[in-house]
């Protein structure tokens, strides 16, 4: 849906005028946030997709429409009964119209200008907010599943919003219980939810010790030559033991002699 006309310059007039007001006084971040990370691992910078920003303006213009004309269907009823009335409250009028059209639409672009995704190979960052700042780390080894919610109207635009579920998680797989949820971490507006879903889904078993082939290796003591696990190395243990043993007898009989 691609915006133009006055009404869509005044709006990103205002927006870039409030933005900036925002970011100067109120310290809002600009850039992304940080995600401690070892040196020489790879981190990854994720933004909602463009399709995210325009499914929420594709809502505000549909309220938009619908409360405008009821507003000037009132003030035509208004009007109509009290002529000069109306032309006297006309500026307020407009006013209450158009003010919180603007205002909603900055507030659609502060929301999407200050959410992001932070990925390393350990861990994901969320971060969302406009009045408050929010922020959410959810380390992969404590991840216990991840889930795609994507309704008609997203998917007719072209994004889904992934749900990071991790231990004591509520699951109930809804966005309204993901947002409360605080073991649930919420990544709207991706177009690639799938494919981020199979890599944060791998990464997870990585760091859980399940996709690691070095996991499966038994571990040992340089200085011990048997397993201790299972029956075998049990019975092995044993015959080791038995033979100290048997030396130690030997030495205690050795020195016992005149």
């Amino acid at each position: 849906m691609k915006e133009s006309g006055l009404v869509h310059e005044a709006c990103r007039w205002c927006y870039q005028g409030v933005w900036g007001i925002l970011t100067s006084y109120f310290r809002l971040p600009e850039g992304p946030p940080t995600l401690p990370s070892m040196e020489g691992e790879a981190v990854e910078y994720l933004r909602p997709s463009i399709a995210y920003l325009n499914y929420r303006k594709f809502f505000f213009w549909f309220g938009l429409f619908a409360v405008d004309v009821l507003l000037f269907v009132l003030w035509g009823v208004f009007s109509y009964w009290w002529p000069l009335a109306g032309l006297l409250t006309a500026p307020l009028w407009l006013i209450v119209i158009i003010a919180p059209d603007i205002i909603a639409y900055i507030a659609i672009h502060l929301r999407y200008d200050t959410t992001w995704y932070v990925l390393t190979d350990r861990s994901v960052r969320i971060r969302r907010g406009i009045w408050s700042i929010y922020e959410t780390t959810i380390t992969f080894e404590n991840i216990q599943n991840v889930h795609i919610a994507q309704g008609p109207v997203q998917r007719w635009f072209g994004f889904a919003n992934l749900m990071v579920m991790t231990a004591g998680g509520g699951g109930g797989g809804h966005e309204g219980q993901a947002m409360m949820g605080s073991h649930v971490g919420l990544m709207e507006g991706l177009d690639n939810a799938s494919e981020l879903r199979e890599r944060i889904l791998a990464r997870s078993q990585l760091n859980a010790g399940l996709g690691d082939d070095r996991g499966d290796e038994p571990r040992s003591d340089p200085s011990v030559s048997f397993s201790t696990s299972g029956k075998a190395g049990r019975l092995q243990e044993t015959e080791q033991n038995l033979e100290l043993l048997a030396e130690i007898r030997q030495l205690t009989a050795e020195l016992a002699k005149p």
